[in-house]
């Protein structure tokens, strides 16, 4: 797989899951919300990685290291940074029942609508740096 193709398949993978993020806040399923949100901001940023090292991105979760490695932490505002925050443990802890339920109390329909709509914001943001 050649370079762009690779790109294009980290925004595919990207715009799919920001797809079935909406279809979870649509059917309440709040907890997946997050899950999918975070996957879409990763992936993203994994497309920008490609983009800019020219190489396989690492298999990491953690969002503020892939930021660090595509060197964006630095351009991050105070606001995408708290978003980075939010976000970063809403793929490891939405996977396991012990955190399941800590989440779903902090996890509502408004709240995941805000961490959608700025989930939406910063994949648009990168999009423009590919």
């Amino acid at each position: 797989m050649e370079i762009e193709e690779k790109i294009i398949y980290w925004v595919e993978l990207s715009d799919y899951d920001l797809e079935t993020a909406q279809v979870m806040l649509e059917s309440k399923r709040f907890l997946y919300v997050g899950f999918m949100c975070h996957q879409v901001i990763e992936k993203i940023l994994k497309a920008l990685y490609v983009s800019t090292l020219k190489s396989t991105p690492p298999y990491s979760h953690n969002l503020t290291s892939l930021t660090r490695e595509v060197g964006i932490s630095e351009e991050l505002s105070d606001d995408q940074k708290d978003f980075i925050n939010l976000i970063r443990p809403l793929n490891v802890e939405a996977r396991y029942p012990s955190y399941k339920e800590r989440i779903n109390q902090i996890l509502n329909q408004e709240r995941c609508r805000d961490i959608l709509t700025q989930t939406k914001e910063f994949q648009l943001w990168i999009k423009q740096k590919l």
